[in-house]
């Protein structure tokens, strides 16, 4: 036989809500903090991938005062060494430069390998590919 509840004790537990928040939290929780955690890692990612555009526009500027294809290359690699110091979270050794030129333009290849960063190691989300890479094509000459 079931347990019966009457009268008074049947209205208190009909409108007792102490247990409620407890459930919403256990129900939102989870979702609340993939999206956090999604925030934090796609912002992670994209914020390294701009400023390694930018870094490889940089140097594909600075590497058409070269006057030689080695000359352009080594000032190439120096501007990404150089640049990647200052911004926080990039290894300053895991940035690799190519310098390629084709006719009149010179192109510079920057790519990271970002498997090791913060971001990459929460699982919780799918991420992008872990080696970032970017590129920038300078004109070399005038018009």
């Amino acid at each position: 036989m079931g347990i019966i509840v009457h009268g008074r004790r049947r209205r208190r537990l009909q409108h007792d809500t102490t247990g409620a928040t407890i459930v919403e939290f256990a129900l939102t929780a989870p979702l609340f903090l993939m999206i956090l955690l999604g925030l934090f890692a796609y912002g992670g990612y994209y914020w390294r991938a701009h400023s390694l555009q930018q870094v490889a526009n940089d140097a594909a500027r600075a590497a058409i005062a070269g006057l030689t294809p080695p000359e352009r290359a080594a000032i190439a690699q120096s501007v990404v060494a150089s640049e990647t110091v200052s911004l926080a979270g990039i290894a300053r050794s895991r940035p690799s430069v190519a310098v390629s030129e084709s006719g009149e333009s010179v192109r510079v290849d920057v790519s990271y390998d970002a498997t090791r960063d913060i971001f990459f190691s929460l699982r919780m989300v799918p991420l992008p590919e872990p080696v970032i890479r970017r590129s920038a094509v300078v004109r070399m000459g005038g018009l």
